[in-house]
């Protein structure tokens, strides 16, 4: 399915002004979000997208040139599928699962919760699971394009080998809390003006298990778990950018009887000496010289792939654009790769030679 022109997308005209496109998105989201009753969301995506290349006058010249191949197919996505940014309304980060992305716990709603009364970024963990944990892996340029394999050494609460995270010593068993009665509660009574109120509590013994060890394991004190180095091997999908975050699913810290937290990995890219990225985009400058953009020339482009030989048309004006296809990013979703775009930057000689005045002049007599 293709996708729709931007202008049209948020209802404005090619020439609109810059405050013109901010107001049209700000009305456009407003109507659309997916919190809002009649919501919907994949107009809200595309219209965040629309307005992420049309804000930024760079992206727009290179829109209106090249069309949507211009600006990467996830131009506003900076590794996350609902956009980089949202404008005068906020930015929210992106999660991934295993090696993949999973954008479910930070919602739309954050961002327009002061609007429609959305919720907090993350549910509230259930005590009966581990400790979240977060870190972070610093990669190579290439390596967020093509993808890559890490192993990472995290010193963590792990179940303990010698009760299996049961808290109990092997040969011995659990028994029912006496404390209360195996039902996990206690139950106060306190006495008021209005009369007796009844309140719940989590037993203080057997923390709401209803059962404690007949003997605790002598290896890790009752806690079920020991603290460890583990050895996480982690595989990085080609395409992610800087700031993503992965999310393995029960990597993090263990609990007894319980499963493990997750772990949250912070991607960062280091910055490349010649390139820039946006989106699925790679963008670099070649410089050339007067007469070669006048006469016409070809010139060999460094590019994530190796060196490719372009072609430098007659006439070329500085700033120019060219567009070398499938050298960019490889795409978080489905296949193929974006474009790379060359800027063409033309080199006015400082100092010429007498004759190189001459002919200049020359040149300059026969316009």
């Amino acid at each position: 399915m293709s996708k729709r022109d931007y202008y049209e997308v948020l209802g404005i005209s090619k020439t609109a002004s810059a405050d013109e496109i901010k107001k049209a998105f700000r009305r456009a989201a407003v109507e659309h979000h997916p919190d809002k009753e009649g919501g919907n969301e994949e107009k809200f995506k595309e219209i965040n997208e629309a307005y992420e290349v049309l804000k930024d006058s760079s992206k727009r010249q290179r829109y209106d040139q090249f069309g949507h191949a211009g600006v990467g197919s996830s131009a506003a996505s900076d590794g996350n599928p609902f956009g980089g940014g949202f404008g005068g309304f906020g930015q929210q980060g992106a999660g991934g699962q295993g090696v993949h992305f999973d954008f479910g716990d930070l919602g739309l709603g954050d961002i327009f919760g002061s609007f429609f009364g959305g919720g907090g970024p993350r549910q509230q963990q259930q005590r009966s699971r581990g400790r979240d944990v977060e870190t972070s892996l610093e990669i190579s340029f290439t390596q967020a394009v093509f993808g890559t394999e890490a192993e990472l050494n995290l010193n963590l609460e792990d179940e303990c080998e010698h009760c299996k995270g049961t808290t109990v010593e092997p040969g011995y068993e659990l028994k029912t809390c006496e404390k209360c009665a195996g039902r996990g509660q206690i139950t106060s009574v306190t006495q008021t003006i209005f009369g007796n109120i009844q309140q719940a509590s989590t037993c203080p013994v057997c923390k709401g298990r209803g059962k404690v060890p007949d003997k605790v394991c002598s290896v890790c004190d009752g806690r079920g778990t020991k603290r460890k180095t583990q050895k996480i091997a982690l595989k990085i999908p080609a395409g992610v950018d800087d700031g993503a975050t992965i999310r393995l699913r029960e990597h993090g810290e263990a609990i007894a009887n319980g499963p493990k937290g997750d772990l949250y990995v912070n991607v960062r890219v280091k910055p490349h000496k010649k390139f820039t990225r946006e989106g699925d985009l790679i963008l670099s400058e070649e410089n050339v010289g007067m007469v070669e953009a006048a006469l016409g020339t070809e010139i060999d482009v460094e590019t994530v792939d190796g060196p490719v030989r372009m072609k430098v048309p007659a006439g070329t004006q500085s700033g120019t654009d060219f567009k070398l296809s499938d050298h960019g990013v490889h795409h978080l979703k489905g296949s193929g790769r974006g474009a790379h775009i060359v800027t063409i930057i033309v080199d006015t000689p400082t100092k010429l030679s007498r004759r190189q005045k001459e002919l200049l002049e020359e040149l300059k007599s026969s316009n």
